[in-house]
């Protein structure tokens, strides 16, 4: 019990660490853990856009994808050019005192080797949680985040991560909240 305590705690970090890629952005930040759960979420969609994929596959491995971050911190793509991040003797010394241990370390490493679909699904959440994250930011007027979108929609590589990634950077981040153009807005008055 005090691995998988230690453990718990660990996860902790996530809340701790941040995304580092925002500071070239110039506007926004996000914490590992907020990341992992709006890729989490994004995971659910995908699996219930295509019924061939193993849903509790795939939202496992969103939820595990990053957990080295919280011994590594998150290495944006200008700090990858120069530093070599030792995500292998992280993910072993995180997941070694663990009985479930190599249930978390498979995870990871089929998130990273990209090869099933599951995985590939899972790379696609990834960045449609970032282009969610941009084209947030780019509705309140970051004039970067179109650019960075860009990129992210490149990396995509499911036919139903593509078509979610279009339907989102053509939609308006606020619309949910803000279509309901009622009287409320003057008045505050319920329905």
């Amino acid at each position: 019990m005090d691995s998988i305590a230690d453990f718990l705690f660990e996860t902790g970090m996530l809340s701790k660490t941040p995304r580092s890629g925002y500071q070239f952005l110039g506007s926004g930040r996000e914490s590992v853990a907020e990341h992992i759960l709006r890729t989490v979420f994004v995971g659910y969609v995908l699996c219930k856009l295509d019924d061939t994929l193993d849903e509790h596959c795939v939202l496992k491995m969103c939820a595990l994808h990053d957990l080295p971050e919280a011994r590594t911190g998150d290495m944006n793509y200008v700090n990858k050019k120069y530093v070599d991040v030792d995500e292998a003797k992280a993910v072993r010394e995180l997941t070694e005192g663990l009985s479930f241990g190599d249930d978390i370390r498979q995870s990871i490493e089929e998130f990273n080797a990209k090869e099933t679909p599951e995985a590939r699904a899972v790379r696609d959440a990834d960045q449609i949680a970032l282009i969610l994250q941009l084209k947030e930011y780019g509705d309140l007027g970051n004039k970067y985040s179109a650019e960075w979108i860009k990129f992210a929609l490149q990396r995509l590589t499911t036919d139903a991560g593509k078509k979610l990634a279009d339907r989102i950077v053509g939609t308006d981040s606020s619309r949910w909240w803000f279509k309901d153009k009622s009287d409320w807005w003057i008045n505050g008055n319920s329905r």
